[in-house]
């Protein structure tokens, strides 16, 4: 899986990245393949905003959190992620 962070307003840090990384891990144990995880930080004036789009063998995932705090849009963005993946893993088993 590789992984693609990008911004066009600031640095990426390895701090960053690895709190990314982690939250990724997260998704991993519900045992689907990520496919090209993309993550897109913006700087507001007063927030941070987080788009992340992964493919998945069962459909594509998209997800969107604004925060002023970085690491808590990126958790609100993996949350949100987390509950499209379970809905679509349940959507799979029932047929």
């Amino acid at each position: 899986m590789s992984l693609n962070i990008s911004s066009k307003q600031m640095e990426i840090t390895p701090a960053i990245r690895s709190h990314i990384e982690e939250r990724l891990a997260k998704l991993n144990k519900l045992h689907t393949q990520l496919i090209n995880p993309h993550f897109m930080i913006h700087k507001q004036p007063n927030s941070y905003e987080v788009e992340a789009s992964i493919g998945t063998p069962k459909g594509d995932l998209f997800a969107k959190a604004d925060h002023e705090d970085l690491y808590n849009a990126i958790n609100l963005v993996e949350k949100k992620l987390e509950s499209q993946l379970i809905k679509l893993k349940e959507k799979q088993e029932a047929h």
